[in-house]
């Protein structure tokens, strides 16, 4: 019979859907923003680490992509980039900030610039597929084992999408680590410093897991 305090490990896929929303300029920028749903937005920041991307790694998420290579436009995309999600308590709240940083690039700007039309921003919604791997973690000390195994999807459901779901803004090991009330508060106000943005799935990995070992490498077994 399982444990309840057991972690389970799961793994996802995204599956990109259209809204039917497109912009073309920067005005219509302004208009898909507040007509789509705000996980529309969650999706154009966090979506990319989850597919395959041969864009500018500069600009790490798909607005401020498409401002500056359809737009041309690169004190935007610029001031896009640096948009940090994880700062933000929801995607609505994100959505005000894209919204905000936008408004007042059309106030500087005398003319907006139109992308031809096979550049148009298509506004897009993700939906996960979630799985359960079979796996289950009995003690936090398999975690040192576990994570430099976890499959992409698996990073980006523990250690991302986790953080919409309860208890909000926490990553699944640490709400899991929290539950155990078993002395992880070290281990836990580490973890609760990694910054999840700018960052691939693989290096997000790898920061989780350089954070869990060192920690358990100094407690007695």
């Amino acid at each position: 019979m399982p444990n309840p305090q057991d972690f389970v490990v799961k793994d996802c896929a995204l599956v990109s859907l259209a809204t039917g929303v497109r912009a073309q300029s920067l005005p219509g920028l302004r208009e898909g923003l507040l007509a789509v749903p705000a996980d529309s937005v969650y999706h154009h920041f966090w979506g990319g680490l989850l597919r395959a991307r041969f864009d500018d790694p500069e600009f790490s998420n798909d607005f401020a992509v498409w401002v500056r290579h359809a737009l041309h436009d690169l004190p935007l995309a610029e001031r896009l980039a640096v948009i940090d999600p994880a700062d933000f308590v929801d995607a609505e709240a994100l959505r005000q900030e894209v919204l905000e940083v936008v408004e007042q690039r059309l106030d500087e700007i005398e003319a907006p610039v139109w992308a031809p039309r096979d550049r148009q921003f298509h506004f897009l919604r993700g939906q996960l597929v979630v799985f359960d791997t079979g796996r289950r973690v009995h003690d936090p000390r398999e975690l040192v084992d576990l994570l430099p195994q976890l499959s992409p999807g698996s990073v980006f459901y523990h250690l991302i999408d986790a953080r919409r779901r309860e208890p909000v803004g926490q990553d699944d090991f640490h709400a899991w680590l929290v539950a155990l009330e078993d002395g992880y508060e070290g281990l836990i106000a580490r973890l609760a410093q990694i910054d999840p943005y700018f960052v691939s799935l693989p290096e997000l990995r790898a920061q989780y897991a350089a954070v869990i070992e060192s920690h358990f490498a100094g407690v007695p077994a």
